[in-house]
């Protein structure tokens, strides 16, 4: 396991890679962020933005799509996967909003994850994207670095991870790493084939390490 320090050092190094890393989903407002984030579970940022700007034209507020008919959402997001469970969520998460919360996006983690569709990763996204208040979304890039690095522990659970990183990492920073996380591991550490041989981080990286040895063979 990487002390504090070392976690840090890994940091900056992904910080000089990716010092403009950010969150890729497309949004006006913390609702259509909202909207976005709930969209994307088990789908692509990409896919994401092709959908939305058909759907937030139509129903740019919680007000218009809590009304819309829910064939005329799937027909918007049918592309992305999950799409009729996604279109039931996101139309139950806007009524939710007029009848609890005046059509007004929650800015508390408890409260957020009340919302229909809304799980503690969403929660975490909206509160830093929308709201710049410090949280840490472990999504699959997250949870694949900080492993193969060994700032978590290898069998360590999505919350562990999260808590892990909460601890090493100073909490002004968590917004940027966990975006700097994410755009490590989607464009340079990736699933299939991470690029080891090329990586700043290599000399902190067992996991590199074993696997470009093991490529020789």
């Amino acid at each position: 396991m990487l002390s504090k320090e070392r976690t840090m050092e890994a940091m900056s190094r992904m910080y000089d890679m990716f010092p403009d890393a950010v969150g890729e989903l497309h949004s006006d407002s913390p609702f259509q962020l909202l909207i976005a984030v709930i969209l994307s579970a088990q789908a692509t940022d990409v896919s994401v933005n092709k959908a939305t700007p058909a759907l937030f034209s139509a129903y740019p507020t919680p007000e218009a799509l809590a009304q819309a008919p829910m064939e005329d959402i799937i027909a918007k997001i049918k592309t992305i996967g999950l799409y009729r469970n996604k279109a039931k969520n996101i139309k139950a998460c806007a009524q939710m909003l007029l009848d609890n919360y005046g059509g007004v996006v929650p800015a508390t983690r408890d409260e957020l994850i009340k919302l229909p569709g809304v799980g503690r990763k969403t929660a975490n996204v909206v509160l830093g994207d929308a709201f710049g208040v410090p949280a840490i979304a472990v999504d699959t890039h997250v949870e694949r670095v900080t492993k193969r690095l060994r700032i978590c522990k290898l069998n360590a659970s999505v919350t562990e991870v999260e808590a892990t990183l909460m601890r090493k990492i100073p909490k002004e920073l968590w917004v940027k790493s966990h975006h700097t996380l994410i755009f490590f591991g989607r464009y340079h550490c990736t699933a299939r084939a991470p690029k080891c041989e090329i990586c700043p981080l290599l000399d902190m990286c067992q996991d590199g390490k074993d696997r470009l040895k093991a490529a020789r063979k």
